[in-house]
């Protein structure tokens, strides 16, 4: 079997905001579409709340604390030495790789190993990334002898939502999830995040249409996702579910003859890079091997999903570990999330949620009250099936101590097999951009 096309559109603080997940009323046609066609992931993971942390490890295989980039790129954090990216390992195995539009993983895009780069810029709006792309696909879209791996990366929906922008629904048409206070401030910052919603997916039925009449959808995967949870206080910045819960929407070959699908078990963004490399013939198994060696990768292969062997009942056994090093300031946090649990450990003290200029600033905060601003517990455990917002802490309660104690060893023991420099003391920022050093 040829090795298929494939074509990653990934975008800004989405996390599940659309109306295939947590967000029916979100503007969302297209990608609605998308999932009705295809396999949805209900329960994938990035492994960082953060931007640059998030794409490192969706375009590496393997964790921020290893691949280097624990903070924000333009703070500068860099890729370690050795360290290859998905674009490269790609392009070994006979991919012609192009990236049009957004990446945040350097200040030079021209770095990461795509032998094309289609638009510089660092801050591509969804609708000029998707004219690129249908241009892009009229030129290419065939593929000649050699299958393409395609990153289509969008700008949308970060902050700010200006409403010139932006048009956006009445607020009484909104959603608001229970993890935000319901007012009329925050429905006025999500029907601005909506108008920029709506112009990912208008962006995403364009490039969806120019597969469809210029590329060659028997044998092209697309893939859809975002780096983290949306930019909303208790989401993004933080190990909480909404920071880290991200959409994964996928649709396989038509000539797969996969029936559309939802897949219930865990699932990570660590698992894109894995699935590429199987899809392309290299013997990656279920769980590539060697994940505590340099350029070891931890995640595993979707395509058995992909190709429609995938279970109703989700895979009580998985583990995923998220980790918080660096945003607009230091603030070291590791998490377990299981199918039934998380357990989060808090490094440094601090308020319970450390909210980002942008989110202090923000409307929501306004009108959310000081209770974030309490001491933050070392420890934190949430019952997921009772609690699924993770709004009552039980690390304390004797009930559930066998728990904290099972998955604090789960977390210590990821942290010294992946050789989490947290366990030696506080990680020093990044030496200080230097053009002549770059």
């Amino acid at each position: 079997m040829p090795s298929p096309h494939i074509v990653l559109i990934h975008c800004h603080d989405l996390g599940t905001w659309l109306s295939c997940y947590d967000a029916p009323h979100a503007p969302t046609p297209n990608l609605q579409r998308l999932a009705d066609e295809g396999v949805v992931f209900d329960a994938a993971f990035a492994t960082s709340p953060l931007c640059t942390p998030a794409r490192s490890a969706l375009f590496t295989g393997m964790s921020p604390h290893r691949n280097g980039l624990q903070g924000l790129t333009h703070h500068g954090w860099r890729y370690a030495p050795g360290v290859r990216t998905l674009p490269e390992l790609a392009r070994d195995r006979g991919y012609r790789t192009t990236l049009i539009g957004l990446q945040h993983e350097d200040p030079d895009p021209c770095v990461l190993g795509f032998d094309e780069v289609v638009g510089l810029g660092f801050l591509p709006r969804a609708l000029q990334v998707g004219q690129e792309s249908v241009a892009w696909f009229a030129r290419n879209g065939r593929g000649g002898d050699r299958p393409y791996l395609v990153t289509v990366g969008m700008w949308e929906a970060h902050r700010p939502w200006p409403v010139e922008d932006y048009p956006r629904p009445p607020r009484d048409e909104v959603d608001v999830l229970p993890y935000l206070p319901d007012n009329e401030l925050t429905r006025e910052e999500v029907a601005g995040m909506y108008g920029s919603i709506q112009q990912i997916d208008t962006a995403v039925g364009m490039i969806i249409d120019a597969i469809e009449q210029h590329g060659d959808p028997e044998n092209t995967l697309v893939v859809f996702t975002t780096d983290h949870g949306a930019a909303f206080p208790r989401a993004k910045g933080t190990l909480y579910d909404p920071g880290v819960k991200v959409a994964m929407i996928t649709r396989p070959p038509r000539s797969w003859r996969v029936p559309p699908a939802r897949v219930s078990s865990l699932v990570s963004h660590l698992d894109v890079v894995p699935t590429v490399l199987d899809l392309a013939g290299s013997a990656v198994g279920s769980h590539f091997p060697g994940a505590a060696q340099p350029g070891g990768l931890e995640g595993r292969s979707l395509a058995p999903e992909l190709r429609g062997a995938w279970s109703a009942d989700p895979d009580p056994g998985r583990t995923l570990f998220l980790q918080k090093t660096y945003h607009d300031g230091y603030d070291p946090i590791r998490a377990v999330r299981t199918q039934r649990y998380k357990y989060i450990r808090n490094f440094t003290p601090g308020p319970k949620l450390r909210l980002s200029k942008d989110l202090e600033e923000s409307l929501t905060r306004k009108g959310m009250g000081d209770a974030h601003l309490q001491a933050r517990p070392e420890e934190e455990l949430y019952v997921l099936e009772a609690d699924p917002w993770e709004q009552s802490n039980v690390a304390d309660d004797p009930a559930w101590e066998h728990v904290r104690i099972q998955l604090a060893d789960e977390l210590d023991r990821s942290m010294k097999e992946l050789r989490d420099p947290l366990l030696d003391g506080p990680i020093p920022p990044p030496p200080a951009p230097n053009r002549h050093q770059e």
